[in-house]
């Protein structure tokens, strides 16, 4: 059984959705380091959404369509590994591990051409790049260690519309691009002869102190500061092993703590301070088993799935629910080269996004889905 199989399945895994566990996209994967020898590769996937939704208005009990809400994204990722002797070695990856591309369009007059009135305008965007330095140390053919430094970059704004806003209608806020640093520490247990590993690994919050600019028809002047946010602390649990010839079985397991990642706007007078961003806890599973066909070519089935909240309200910033979904990868492997593909639907859980307090439920998103698909390439070295 050879270990460089379980990359037929990573980048099905790796193409992930929009609304995946709060701001989720890359799932922070350290699985290179596990790779043979010296390796290097990069990936490159796009994800398109389709969330729609209706107004729940009582002008029009049946609903205003809101028009999709998420924008198509790409995703990059690279990283390169090296083994150094038989006990340590080294990575260095790079991924985008968060982001957000929410856009509400407004109601244009034509009827053909569907759009918000309650959300109408309201934004989110956010990106981030993160580089992770790893260093691992086997005690033994079973037993090993990692852990490293990761430093991330992050950037959004926010804008809210609508009539569902109330007075806060028209608010927006730009947090400038900001750097952070966290930490990695895991272990894992493998059994080579049966291409078994298990390797758990904790990811810390990372604080950012960003600069922000916000604004306001009800402001007398823009405001500028500094706010303080967080991306969350994460646990990733992955395993693999063979389960016949030329067979195996593989994992992952991903809790995420997204309620760490707060933004409220600022109080004015009498205005007070409301909360922007409003995400759940997640708990991440994806199940797979892939298969060499012969020294050249492999593939991969593998399926995902995101419980969603008891309480389906939720922030319009993100206005899904869990998710369930399935994904294909094939793998074709010449000389040092390996070359894989993957394609992933997604069928999103429904839920209402809400405003106010206690909350309303101002718009009704169900029945939504996406695809992803992706390719990476990676030479031995």
């Amino acid at each position: 059984m050879r270990k460089a199989l379980f990359s037929a399945c990573a980048v099905c895994v790796g193409a992930t959705t929009a609304q995946a566990g709060g701001l989720d996209r890359s799932g922070q994967p350290i699985t290179l380091i596990f790779e043979e020898g010296n390796y290097a590769e990069f990936s490159v996937s796009r994800t398109n959404p389709d969330v729609e939704g209706t107004d729940l208005t009582n002008q029009n009990p049946f609903g205003t369509p809101t028009g999709n809400v998420a924008q198509d994204f790409n995703q990059v990722g690279a990283g390169v590994k090296y083994q150094f002797n038989d006990q340590f070695s080294a990575a260095l990856i790079y991924d985008q591990p968060f982001g957000s591309d929410i856009s509400y369009p407004t109601p244009s007059g034509n009827p053909t051409q569907p759009g918000s009135l309650l959300l109408g305008g309201t934004e989110a965007f956010a990106e981030s790049d993160s580089y992770t330095a790893l260093l691992r140390y086997k005690f033994d053919p079973n037993w090993s260690v990692h852990g490293g430094v990761r430093y991330q970059q992050v950037e959004g704004n926010i804008q809210l519309q609508g009539l569902a806003y109330g007075p806060f209608s028209g608010y927006g806020i730009d947090l400038d691009r900001e750097g952070g640093f966290g930490w990695v520490l895991g272990a894992a247990y493998e059994i080579p002869d049966i291409a078994l590993r298990v390797a758990l690994t904790y990811q810390s919050k990372i604080s950012f102190d960003f600069d922000t600019t916000e604004s306001s028809p009800l402001f007398p002047v823009t405001l500028t500061g500094t706010q303080e946010v967080e991306t969350p602390q994460s646990v990733n649990l992955d395993f693999q092993t063979g389960v016949a010839q030329d067979t195996l079985l593989f994992g992952s397991v991903r809790w995420a703590d997204h309620s760490q990642t707060q933004l409220s706007t600022t109080a004015v007078g009498p205005l007070p301070s409301v909360e922007l961003i409003d995400l759940n806890n997640s708990f991440t599973f994806n199940l797979g088993l892939a298969h060499r066909f012969n020294e050249n070519w492999a593939a991969s089935v593998n399926l995902g799935y995101e419980e969603g909240d008891d309480d389906d309200l939720v922030s319009p910033l993100a206005p899904t629910n869990g998710f369930r979904s399935i994904g294909v990868g094939l793998q074709y492997t010449h000389e040092n080269m390996r070359i894989s593909g993957g394609l992933r639907y997604t069928d999103l859980g429904d839920a209402f996004a809400e405003t106010g307090t206690p909350d309303v439920a101002r718009a009704d998103f169900s029945g939504n889905d996406a695809v992803s698909f992706g390719i990476r390439v990676g030479f031995s070295f």
